[in-house]
């Protein structure tokens, strides 16, 4: 399936019961609603999926799922979050067999890799897989910067075509285009950021809050690219205050919690991780709760984009 890296793509949670397995009935619940919704792509196993606790069986029965979930409709993306470049390969050909269209790629995990021990990194990966490839540059969270000069290494492989860009820079997103122009696609991985990166020519979003609240995450993108600004912006401003639950060392608690009241989740997470306790889940919940209550009647908005 022919991967265009363009659109919202939702970093989706993992759903787990309370006996700590895999609760494949409302992951399917979750990616029906986003399918509904019209997003344009599905990435499994981010650290929203709370990657680091996934076993490779799990990973290969989410892939699975989705994949027979989306029928083709939009690709399934793989996350590859790994301590060595040999479990990287592994778990890059492991995606591939068990029938991901294209893979997100993390630097090294653990490790702060150097320049050129990253570039070879995803090299190394890129020469090992039949699949596009897109990379994950957040220094913020993992310490590791990818910079133009690096990428100007990088996309010589025909398979690194997109990156996650969440360096918080938004300047990032001009400097990367001037260089590789439509070369390199660019999708948003900053929640709060998003509308911004669209205007300024993002190609996509790879959002978070999403998880519960599709409808009106891919109606910000359309509108914003079909030159509707103004309604973009309308419902951005209702959305942030529940953005900015994407940005906190407990964004999956906080995103699982709003599946809950969405209905389209649980609050399950896999320890160490534990459900939000006491003032802080007073908090969450209140902006949640504001968010549902005051939740805006959308225009149309699919297929809006593509129509022009």
């Amino acid at each position: 399936m022919k991967v265009h890296w363009e659109g919202i793509m939702p970093a989706v949670t993992t759903k787990f019961k309370a006996d700590d397995t895999l609760d494949l009935t409302m992951f399917a619940t979750n990616i029906r609603a986003q399918l509904d919704a019209g997003v344009h792509g599905i990435i499994l196993g981010g650290s929203l999926g709370e990657a680091s606790t996934l076993e490779s069986e799990e990973k290969r029965v989410l892939i699975q799922e989705t994949v027979q979930l989306a029928q083709g409709q939009v690709p399934v993306t793989m996350t590859i979050a790994e301590q060595s470049t040999r479990n990287a390969i592994e778990a890059a050909n492991l995606a591939e067999l068990a029938g991901a269209n294209a893979l997100m790629v993390l630097p090294p995990m653990r490790y702060k890799s150097t320049d050129l021990e990253t570039v070879t990194y995803f090299k190394e990966i890129a020469k090992n897989t039949h699949l596009p490839i897109m990379i994950y540059n957040n220094p913020v969270d993992y310490k590791i910067e990818v910079t133009v000069a690096m990428f100007e290494e990088l996309v010589a492989h025909d398979t690194i075509t997109a990156v996650k860009e969440s360096t918080r820079d938004i300047t990032n997103i001009g400097r990367l285009r001037n260089r590789f122009g439509n070369r390199l696609k660019i999708l948003c991985g900053v929640d709060t950021l998003a509308l911004e990166s669209l205007l300024i020519g993002a190609d996509g979003w790879v959002a978070g809050l999403v998880c519960a609240f599709p409808a009106e995450t891919v109606a910000i993108y359309e509108l914003a690219k079909a030159g509707r600004t103004q309604e973009a912006i309308d419902i951005y401003r209702w959305f942030l205050p529940l953005l900015e639950l994407d940005i906190s060392p407990q964004l999956v608690q906080n995103i699982k919690l709003a599946e809950v009241a969405t209905g389209i989740g649980t609050e399950h997470v896999r320890p160490p991780r534990l459900p939000l306790q006491g003032k802080e889940r007073t908090r969450v919940q209140a902006i949640i709760d504001e968010g549902v209550r005051t939740r805006p009647k959308l225009p149309e908005y699919k297929g809006l984009s593509t129509a022009l």
